[in-house]
């Protein structure tokens, strides 16, 4: 499939970063890169500037952080992490660095306010014009393969059907940073970027999830193997 250039309902001008933000995303850019000596591999798609939701594996607390560092700079200044608000908003250095260095936009995954769209801050970011890293799993997966997905993936294409879906296996990072570990093993770690879905026509929620499912558990090497 051919990448088509989106243009988004508006994009939203922000300001740069301060110098500490900046300070900071080099740093974690770069020992993220040096600690798991990150490829990625562009085998459905290309690094260009489409609008995305890249959809990943979970394994490791670093997986948003990998995956965001492997996009080229020009990408990765446009796409937001979408993370809990019920763990980065707590303490102030949580909070400066995914508000401030990610940008993430945080989601309420204990759904504390009961009238609030859960959706809402993902369809603001991406009417916004910027692209997304989301995790359908929901939680980390401790265990071989992919859990079933949740809903939100489904949601999401069928409300900005236009937004292309990429698949990313990231291969080797739980074994970095195991559970209960305080410093990273020095592994090699692979992002293999899929071909981009979009919602068929009358494509049941319970068919497409496990379609995209399909699609991410196929980017596995070891697999594939």
């Amino acid at each position: 499939m051919t990448a088509v250039e989106v243009t988004p309902k508006s994009v939203t001008e922000r300001p740069a970063r301060s110098l500490p933000a900046r300070l900071c995303a080099l740093l974690i850019t770069s020992a993220a890169r040096l600690i798991t000596g990150a490829r990625s591999l562009w085998l459905g798609c290309h690094p260009e500037p489409v609008q995305r939701i890249y959809f990943a594996n979970h394994s490791s607390h670093g997986d948003f952080v990998l995956l965001w560092a492997s996009l080229p700079p020009a990408l990765r200044e446009r796409t937001r992490p979408v993370a809990g608000s019920d763990y980065w908003l707590k303490g102030g250095l949580r909070r400066f660095i995914i508000n401030e260095v990610f940008r993430g936009v945080l989601v309420d995954r204990e759904h504390r306010e009961r009238e609030a769209h859960p959706l809402q801050p993902m369809l603001d970011a991406l009417d916004g014009g910027d692209s997304l890293i989301l995790f359908p799993e929901g939680t980390r997966n401790l265990d071989e393969g992919v859990k079933p997905f949740r809903s939100g993936l489904y949601h999401l294409a069928r409300q900005r059907p236009e937004i292309e879906l990429v698949p990313v296996w990231i291969a080797n990072l739980n074994r970095v940073m195991p559970k209960g570990r305080v410093l990273p093993l020095p592994l090699l770690c692979t992002l293999s970027f899929g071909e981009p879905l979009h919602l068929a026509e009358e494509e049941t929620k319970p068919a497409f999830l496990e379609r995209a499912r399909q699609a991410l558990l196929a980017l596995d090497p070891e697999l594939a193997a």
